[in-house]
């Protein structure tokens, strides 16, 4: 019964949001600047399901569009995108004209307050790499993106996790301060999180708290990372990378209708593989060799003009032998680059898994979306990791258990909706649900070899292993909502609010291991559960100056999650307590200038941030337990510029600009004499300062308009960090210089690239007990690829 009735609710929904309405269609055509018809254009209606490609004659046709007043964007590979304004029925044709990216810039699109917008009118620091950008920059993964961000930092300590921090907001735990969300889904935590690149769409990155609509961990910012998706017209296209390091690198992507405008299917896979930068000399091998495959897959089905669905699954599979490449200090990784000495070789095995189900309805009067997602993560290592990074047999870790240890998983659902924006109202709104509910059970072995003198213990306590056994579970609800009313013609204000509830609970088992001998418990199996609360306000105003100037104040409050953590890596200590959420409080001004006839865009920000019960995390060795607490208050301030320009026919330029000081204002950390005061000393992982200046020409010759000659560089600039609380470990600043040049068809590219060009060595990560992990040194490769 009670199934009947739920169907019957659905039905009546679903009549309620289809009711009839008056419909128009709209039709035209699209040109380059030659006035040639544009094969292949992407028309898409912004804010609704309607999008479609040009004929061969660059025509396109929609039909059964609700009246109202809707964005169009218009976009070609090789050409700037255009946005116009259309009402309908009244222009029911739109014929456009096309500039060559290379003379014209981009009108961007973000959806970084959940609804599709131009970025300039959007009241947020924000950093928009299209595709394009992306091939350009040679973005591979996630950490790629330091420097070229503003006050953006990224890094890989070792084991394929990226550490991300913005603006002085770092990570330092599994729950990240910086979320990540791809096609819409939150990547919960570092495990769950894909971080290569893979048929990119565009990378949107939020600069500053965004805890209003995107809630728990958008501390920092948020990196929005769109991927992209099929319709009517087929397209694809094959690649192949080779480098030096034995860098093999091979990718796919297909796009199709499989049912015109009704049922569409896109794939996409990469496989590549590496030898590795690094040489173990105990045995002069090879070390961190690499192999991952991933995909994405698209299934996506159009009911109506308003409603759809779309399945998206996505996996990475990757295989490292010789994780964690670490030396026992950052003076031995800068004497002696890319040479480890470890006795102990071991497989990283990481499987990521994340499939999502969305249903997206555009109304007359209200637009709604559902977003069902489940993230998982197996991640072990085959043999004991090398704990003491030297040839001796002192430490070593142990986590592979079997699939039911180590393996996390995460159930998401998001409800949300909003105003259409396809009328005439001053007001925009945006409100929804989120639900959460992780399950991580954690098992690992801290093993005492033969060398255990080397590190001044007991000789008897060699072939002995004590094992932590952590159980974790949490649960979550959010409800949020955020409006915009414009108060006049040039002026409008922007309040948002939401409320999260979390509730986690931990148990925690301690056993320790001799020999041959059983188990003996020293920690009994103890539990705790916590529960906590976050409000994150939002308050806006922004006011244009004209059509081409926009300015804002704007404040916002983001929050990083509490938990339970262990009290310390001794039997004897308390086993559990639990920590409160860190918050951040964010108040910034900036401008947006499109000048010269759209040849130059011109954004400016300043920002000061407080935060307030600073989370801060202790790796506590040898049981490699991370030990966090709330000890802290941080004050970062600082300026960004983005600049982008065309001041010469096929010349593109580009400078991002950031500067950071992120200070503690009061810091007491445990130390081996008592409490240290650390008042006054800078954040961790926050350079002082970064900047990238991008350069690329485009030349077409005259006699053959269909090939492009294209030759760019970036250089990029990362300022002087420290890695550890106590500012001992530092890295002067640094500069990175990477080229690319080739040519281009509409069906073809050969590029040959380089990065790092001038092999310039740096740390990139350092551990609080120093051990230490170097940058990329310099790669070189050429790319193919053809498209359909």
């Amino acid at each position: 019964m009670n199934i009947k009735l739920l169907l019957l609710a659905a039905f009546i929904t679903f009549n309620f949001f289809a009711r009839a309405q008056n419909t128009s269609g709209l039709q035209g055509s699209v040109s380059n600047e030659l006035s040639a018809p544009l094969e292949g254009a992407s028309i898409t209606i912004l804010n609704t399901n309607f999008s479609t490609f040009t004929s061969e004659d660059g025509d396109f046709q929609f039909v059964d569009i609700p009246y109202g007043d809707y964005v169009i964007q218009v976009s070609a590979a090789g050409y700037a995108s255009i946005h116009r304004e259309v009402q309908l029925p009244a222009d029911s044709r739109l014929d456009l004209q096309l500039s060559r990216a290379a003379d014209q810039l981009d009108a961007v699109t973000v959806t970084a307050q959940k609804r599709e917008e131009n970025l300039q009118r959007v009241p947020l620091s924000i950093s928009t790499l299209p595709a394009r950008k992306v091939e350009e920059y040679h973005l591979w993964n996630g950490k790629d993106l330091a420097a070229i961000v503003p006050n953006l930092y990224a890094a890989n300590p070792g084991d394929n996790r990226n550490v991300v921090s913005i603006r002085g907001i770092a990570t330092t735990s599994y729950d990240p301060a910086v979320v990540t969300y791809i096609d819409g889904v939150s990547q919960f935590g570092l495990d769950t999180y894909i971080a290569q690149l893979l048929d990119i769409e565009r990378i949107e990155v939020l600069r500053g708290p965004q805890g209003t609509l995107y809630g728990r961990n958008a501390m920092g910012g948020v990196i929005n990372i769109i991927t992209r998706q099929p319709g009517n017209t087929s397209s694809g296209y094959v690649r192949a990378d080779i480098g030096n390091y034995g860098l093999q690198r091979y990718g796919f992507g297909l796009r199709t209708a499989l049912v015109e405008n009704r049922l569409f299917l896109g794939a996409a896979g990469m496989y590549d593989q590496t030898d590795g930068y690094y040489t173990n000399v105990f045995d002069d091998s090879d070390y961190d060799q690499a192999q991952s495959f991933m995909g994405n897959y698209y299934l996506k089905y159009l009911a109506s003009s308003r409603w759809s669905l779309t399945l998206n699954v996505k996996h990475d599979q990757n295989r490292n032998q010789g994780a964690f490449p670490l030396v026992s200090s950052p003076e031995e990784a800068l004497e002696n680059p890319f040479d480890v000495n470890q006795n102990a070789v071991t497989d990283l095995v990481d499987k990521v898994f994340n499939a999502s189900l969305s249903a997206n309805y555009y109304g007359e009067a209200v637009n709604f979306s559902s977003q069902t997602a489940w993230q998982s993560n197996h991640r072990y290592y085959t043999q004991p990791i090398d704990g003491d990074f030297s040839p001796a047999d002192i430490y070593s870790i142990i986590n592979n258990y079997g699939r039911d240890w180590n393996n996390v998983k995460v159930l998401t659902q998001e409800f949300r909706f909003s105003s259409t924006g396809s009328d005439d109202s001053p007001f925009e709104w945006t409100a929804g649900l989120y639900g959460f509910y992780q399950d991580n059970p954690v098992r690992q072995g801290t093993h005492l070899g033969k060398d255990v003198e080397f590190a001044d213990m007991d000789p008897s306590m060699a072939n002995t292993t004590t094992i932590t056994t952590n159980e974790g579970s949490g649960f979550g609800v959010a409800v949020y909502g955020q409006g915009t009313y414009r108060l006049t013609e040039k002026l409008a204000i922007t309040a948002g609010l939401r409320y999260d509830h979390e509730e986690k609970e931990l148990s925690v088992k301690g056993e320790f291991l001799q020999g041959e001998q059983p188990p003996m418990i020293i920690q009994p199996d103890t539990a705790a559960d916590a529960g906590f609360n976050a409000f994150s306000p939002k308050l806006s105003l922004a006011y244009d100056l004209s059509e081409r100037h926009h300015t804002y104040l704007t404040y916002s409050r983001g929050f990083r999650a509490g938990g339970i953590t262990q009290y310390s890596g001794q039997p004897n200590q308390p086993p559990l307590y639990s920590y409160e959420p860190e918050y951040s409080n964010n108040f910034e001004a900036g401008i947006k200038n499109m000048l010269a006839g759209g040849k130059l865009r011109l954004n400016f920000s300043a920002f000061y941030m407080k935060v307030t019960d600073a989370q801060v995390p202790t790796l506590v060795l040898p049981q490699a337990i991370t030990i966090t607490r709330n000890v802290g208050e941080l004050e970062s301030k600082g300026l960004e510029m983005e600049v982008a320009a065309t001041p010469l026919k096929g010349l593109e330029a580009a400078w991002n600009f950031g500067y950071t000081d992120a200070v503690y204002t009061s810091l007491q950390v445990p130390g081996e004499e008592g409490t240290l005061n650390l008042d006054g000393n800078r954040q961790l992982f926050t350079p002082n300062a970064t900047s990238m200046l991008s350069l690329q020409y485009t030349y077409t010759p005259p006699s053959h308009p269909g090939i492009q000659l294209i030759a760019g560089g970036q250089w990029q600039y990362t300022g002087s960090q420290y890695f550890d609380l106590k500012n001992t470990i530092e890295q002067a600043g640094y500069y990175l210089f990477h080229a690319r040049a080739g040519v281009a068809t509409g069906k073809f590219e050969v590029f040959a690239w380089g990065r790092n060009i001038l092999d310039k060595t740096y740390i990139d990560y350092a551990y609080d007990f120093r051990a230490a992990h170097l940058g990329d040194p310099g790669t070189f490769g050429v790319s193919v690829t053809a498209r359909l």
